[in-house]
């Protein structure tokens, strides 16, 4: 049975840019068909009915026709938009963030359905003024899970062990987390983290986010689970999120 040239689905604009005179490329992340590319023909026009409908940080229902290169989006509609982030420099850049990981780590045309309601929420979260630091951080742990590939808190990577809350460990991202003082492991980029650090890895992964936010942490706790994470991460998807250089500047300016 042949495909249907004309479907519809709802989307979150991962990125775009612009092509041509007033054409407009978007990456999407949608439930079913997963991450995909779709050009809005004419958009960039001021007479364009698709214009205002094909914002980043919303959700959309979109109507799309199967194409050589890119599908063709025919028609789009709003149906929730996260505006309140964008009020806020740093819960946009976040968001940004968040988005980039997205796009970097899923498959064209693979299934997303948790992954797109994990993105839905962190739009939610920062909507609603939580830390964008610490959404940022729930969101790599759920990334991290959603890929098979969480970051370890609990035990020793090599040996299997729970650690105990006063032994010593390193963090070691390229191994996939904690390793004990028995196991001396490969001369590896590492992160500086301390029992704090170690134990604010461990709300993420234990907790919920509403209850993460409320804890109050010194700064240089914060610092620390951040670079343990980015770390992790950029392990993980074997590069540097170019949004990070982005947040970094907002964060620098506030």
């Amino acid at each position: 049975m042949p495909v249907p040239r004309i479907y519809k689905t709802t989307a979150l604009v991962l990125s775009r840019f612009d092509l041509g005179e007033a054409d407009r490329v978007l990456t999407l992340l949608t439930p079913h068909d997963g991450r995909l590319k779709a050009i809005a023909k004419g958009v960039r026009r001021p007479s364009s009915r698709l214009g205002g409908s094909l914002e980043p940080f919303a959700e959309l229902h979109l109507v799309l026709a199967h194409g050589r290169t890119f599908d063709v989006v025919t028609q789009a509609t709003v149906r929730h938009a996260w505006l309140t982030l964008r009020d806020r420099l740093e819960s946009t850049a976040t968001a940004w963030y968040v988005s980039e990981l997205v796009e970097r780590s899923t498959e064209e045309r693979a299934p997303a359905a948790r992954l797109y309601d994990l993105l839905a929420a962190a739009y939610g979260y920062l909507d609603a003024g939580l830390p964008p630091g610490r959404v940022a951080r729930w969101f790599e742990f759920g990334l991290t899970d959603e890929l098979g590939l969480r970051p370890e808190v609990d035990r020793c990577v090599e040996c299997d062990r729970r650690l105990e809350a006063d032994e010593a460990f390193r963090w070691v991202p390229a191994l996939g987390g904690l390793l004990c003082a028995a196991h001396p492991g490969p001369n590896a980029e590492r992160a500086s983290l301390s029992v704090d650090g170690l134990r604010l890895l461990k709300a993420y992964r234990h907790l919920d986010l509403e209850q993460v936010a409320s804890l109050r942490l010194p700064p240089a706790v914060e610092a620390e689970a951040e670079q343990a994470m980015r770390l992790f991460v950029r392990h993980v998807l074997e590069r540097e999120a170019r949004s990070l250089e982005f947040l970094d500047e907002v964060r620098a300016g506030r």
